[in-house]
């Protein structure tokens, strides 16, 4: 079989976009994990697929790298807007992307046809532990233990599961060491993603983000959302203001109600790989 992709990216967090609007029901997990795979596929840190939606103008189905479901993804649904726009799927500037969080709303800022910049709508965060989840009373100032380390953290879910972790020393930190083991940690029954953050002043944070299912990424707009709500419900930023991540800037409001989210998405290349029985590319 031969399948025409799309590889995008959205400030360093790389995706490949399959259209599947005629339902071609692979093994897309599988495929995930063959497509994604930097040495010997195309390379991303996940799949997404474009499907028909009844609830939203479209349907994004996002799969990790190791082939795990993604419930949301924020840089991926701003390739997706970019994507649905100069693909010519929609010339509306304000679209509703169905996703497996629910429906969120993308506000494109367009010149010439072309999509400079995506605002997202990423909703309401989630504080209550059973809904994130989390196996503790509470979400903020959770104590933990992992390699001989304490580490208080604060559990947000942006329609999925965050630890945000405040840190002195973003650059040195040893995110590779305690990345996976707070993914991994009891704690959290799904996993969960992590977020490394440093304040830099009352509007700024750095962030180094640990996907679940991925690895250390350049980029995370969920992880952007929930280290700013984090670090407004502590009191160290304003409720608008910039996250800079290994990849770029993201502009966060968050009006105690809703987030919102801007940032830019790229297209990378376009291409056709064909497939085996097994998924593997010929």
């Amino acid at each position: 079989m031969i399948l025409e992709f799309t590889k995008m990216h959205g400030l360093g967090n790389d995706f490949i976009i399959i259209d599947n609007l005629e339902d071609k029901r692979l093994n897309w997990s599988k495929l995930a994990e063959n497509l994604c795979q930097r040495n010997t596929g195309i390379g991303a840190d996940g799949l997404v697929l474009v499907n028909p939606s009844h609830n939203g103008d479209y349907k994004m189905v996002i799969y990790n790298s190791d082939g795990s479901l993604a419930q949301m993804c924020g840089n991926a649904i701003r390739c997706f807007g970019k994507y649905l726009y100069e693909k010519g799927y929609t010339k509306e500037e304000k679209l509703s992307i169905d996703t497996d969080s629910g429906v969120k709303i993308l506000y494109l800022t367009v010149d010439n046809g072309v999509v400079q910049s995506v605002k997202v709508d990423m909703g309401s965060p989630i504080f209550q532990p059973e809904l994130i989840p989390v196996n503790a009373p509470n979400s903020a100032d959770i104590k933990i233990q992992v390699a001989q380390r304490e580490l208080t953290i604060t559990a947000i879910s942006m329609g999925n599961p965050h630890a945000v972790i405040f840190v002195e020393d973003l650059k040195n930190y040893p995110v590779n060491e305690l990345g996976p083991l707070i993914e991994n940690h009891p704690l959290f029954p799904q996993k969960i993603n992590v977020e490394f953050v440093q304040i830099k002043d009352d509007q700024t944070l750095a962030i180094r983000v640990w996907e679940r299912g991925v690895g250390e990424t350049q980029a995370c707009g969920t992880g952007a959302c929930a280290a700013f709500v984090a670090s407004v419900l502590k009191g160290k930023v304003k409720f608008h203001g910039e996250v800079h991540l290994l990849g770029g800037i993201l502009t966060i409001t968050y009006d105690g109600n809703k987030v919102y989210k801007e940032g830019p998405a790229a297209f990378v290349f376009e291409g056709k790989v064909e497939i085996d029985s097994s998924y593997k590319l010929i």
